[in-house]
């Protein structure tokens, strides 16, 4: 995965998002724009479809040319999850959750409620572990790499009731 900064764009693309589009082999639309651009502008919050296009038929309002309709974001956030610019999750009840994959991380983990199905990133929570997580992360792709597979990716998932379902004072 490249790891881009503002001084190593490629000629002629000023726009982060469109060199990480142009980097990953992608075609730099309106859409792919609006897309990885609200994603990575919420790190820490992972989306369904329906969240997703919710939060960017607001956006798109905003941005001419941009407008999604339900298939065409299918087939963006499948693009973007398959050259690893997203991370998708899939829950317990089977729901898909979508979240910019930052390319320096391995593994993202994250705490998801069994009860309202939030969907909490850990990573701060964690705080000082998190480096253990992430070099422990580093040693099992490693190993599978070694055996053979490739184009890997961790979901680390902890499950169970959020603080809020378990003491009763949530939703």
């Amino acid at each position: 995965m490249a790891s881009l900064t503002p001084t190593s764009l490629p000629p002629g693309v000023a726009d982060p998002i469109d060199a990480l589009l142009s980097a990953h082999g992608l075609r730099r639309t309106a859409a792919a724009r609006l897309v990885l651009g609200w994603l990575l502008a919420h790190p820490d919050t992972s989306y369904t479809h329906a969240q997703l296009q919710m939060a960017l038929s607001d956006e798109g309002a905003s941005a001419p040319g941009a407008s999604l309709d339900r298939v065409t974001l299918y087939r963006l956030i499948d693009r973007l999850t398959q050259v690893g610019l997203l991370l998708c999750r899939v829950d317990s009840q089977r729901v898909r959750r979508y979240q910019a994959m930052p390319t320096s991380v391995r593994a993202i983990p994250h705490f998801e409620c069994q009860n309202c199905h939030r969907d909490s990133p850990l990573a701060g929570a964690l705080k000082a572990n998190a480096a253990d997580l992430e070099k422990a992360a580093a040693m099992a792709l490693e190993v599978l790499k070694a055996l053979g597979y490739q184009d890997m990716s961790m979901d680390l998932a902890v499950r169970g009731l959020c603080v809020d379902c378990a003491t009763g004072s949530g939703a």
